[in-house]
């Protein structure tokens, strides 16, 4: 445990939790910092066949803790590092080699909504929001989220959310492509724990040469993704997994994955 994030282990399951409830899980540049390097950690055990990133109580993320900023020139450097730092969590969260899960339990804003999306699944609970943020400090964005949004959204959808700065529901954003499902508040944690169980116990190479598959999509042309396609699911074929799944279909069985 570390003073703003706890790391947890259920079985296969790995867990990053915010937990500053004091700063209303704002981040200052250790919290930033314990959540990279919690990620990465998680990222690179290979017991760990799923990660989840939530937050405790009713605020998931809300971004940079504006009690340790000056609001002048003083803090170009201090919002350079932070963002620097952010980013490195998000991209562990992007590129991780497993399917990770995001359980937004509350209030999500600024530097938040980036993390909030970069999973392959984001559970929202029925109370929580999503709020732009940064024109209220006139600020622009950052945390990844000038990136997912258009993906997930369409740019027109991400213009009104980024320009408006309005708050977006969490049945909104089920409607507009932002998460995956909501789930009434006192369901939250239970269908966090079992969509994370089920992607645990699932073909792990598998799932990551597939996120990683459709999060580049964008930067190739169709040949070129097609050659890829090729290549990854290729190499596939020198796995436990896929043995183990051709085997269960053949025997019209469930097949039992180990992640190997």
């Amino acid at each position: 445990m570390t003073d703003s994030v706890r790391t947890e282990r259920d079985g296969s399951v790995g867990r990053v939790v915010l937990d500053r409830p004091e700063a209303n899980n704002a981040m200052d540049h250790e919290a930033a910092a314990e959540l990279r390097d919690a990620a990465a950690n998680l990222a690179s055990d290979d017991d760990v066949r799923c990660l989840v990133y939530t937050g405790v109580g009713d605020l998931f993320n809300t971004g940079a803790d504006l009690t340790t900023l000056a609001g002048d020139e003083r803090d170009e450097s201090r919002l350079r590092s932070l963002a620097g730092t952010l980013h490195e969590f998000v991209g562990t969260l992007a590129r991780a080699p497993k399917p990770v899960v995001c359980g937004v339990n509350g209030v999500a804003a600024g530097g938040g909504i980036g993390p909030a999306l970069a999973g392959d699944i984001v559970i929202a609970a029925e109370s929580a929001r999503f709020q732009f943020a940064y024109p209220a400090i006139g600020l622009s964005a950052d945390g990844g989220s000038s990136y997912f949004l258009p993906r997930l959204v369409g740019l027109r959808e991400a213009q009104r959310i980024a320009m408006r700065d309005e708050p977006v529901s969490a049945a909104e954003a089920v409607d507009l492509g932002l998460v995956t499902e909501s789930v009434a508040d006192e369901a939250f944690d239970e269908r966090l724990t079992a969509e994370a169980e089920r992607l645990a116990a699932g073909p792990t190479a598998a799932y990551a040469e597939t996120r990683a598959l459709l999060r580049t999509s964008f930067d190739h042309g169709l040949g070129e993704q097609l050659a890829r396609e090729a290549d990854r699911i290729a190499r596939l074929t020198d796995t436990d997994d896929y043995a183990a799944g051709h085997a269960a279909f053949l025997a019209g069985e469930e097949p039992e994955f180990t992640g190997r």
